[in-house]
């Protein structure tokens, strides 16, 4: 991103399968806590925020809260936070979960939409996928997906859930499948989750 350049990276050779989350952490990046409040270990199972310290920007312009937000110091280090959540494994590399601006609150439990979308794509028939929420009365927001599948293939709703539901938790899965012919995505290839939300209204 802008305010914090290369944060993790993933080596696939030829032959290997592609996996999907994991990550090597960058230098001079970090994970801070929930409450920005230290730098977190490697094997402490929480959830915090993906930083980046050293040659980081001074802030936004004429916007100091958002500045205070994006860019805190912990114990005299300047960090940069773009806001993406992740957990900091004990060997040290990164399993992210996805932005925290796309998170889905559904029953009381925080929902990643990308840790969805990546349990999805391991259906085969599925090319392209979106999640994104939408309003309940029973749960506040509901876990919707809108997937697309290669040519010829149109598995049913149990099928995708069965497979999604042996890579995350169930009540991660998602309430609503929507098919389209094709994902929308922005030409930098970024999911555009105000088309998917438009896409489940109605559904």
């Amino acid at each position: 991103s802008s305010e914090t350049g290369s944060q993790g990276n993933q080596m696939t050779r030829a032959g290997d399968a592609a996996g999907t989350g994991s990550f090597e952490m960058a230098a001079d990046n970090s994970v801070l806590s929930e409450d920005l409040g230290r730098v977190l270990e490697p094997g402490s199972g929480e959830v915090g925020w993906l930083a980046k310290r050293g040659r980081v920007p001074l802030g936004y312009y004429k916007d100091p809260l958002k500045s205070a937000r994006t860019f805190p110091e912990v114990d005299g280090v300047r960090y940069s936070i773009p806001g993406d959540r992740v957990v900091l494994e004990a060997d040290g590399s990164l399993t992210l979960l996805g932005r925290d601006s796309v998170t889905i609150n559904s029953g009381g439990e925080k929902v990643f939409a990308e840790e969805v979308e990546r349990a999805l794509m391991h259906h085969p028939a599925i090319a392209d996928v979106v999640v994104c929420g939408r309003p309940s009365e029973r749960w506040g927001s509901e876990v919707c997906a809108v997937l697309a599948f290669h040519d010829g293939q149109d598995p049913g709703d149990d099928e995708l859930l069965a497979e999604a539901g042996t890579h995350i938790a169930r009540y991660k899965l998602p309430k609503v499948l929507v098919r389209c012919e094709q994902v929308f995505r922005s030409p930098s290839g970024k999911a555009d989750y105000r088309w998917a939300a438009e896409q489940v209204k109605g559904a």
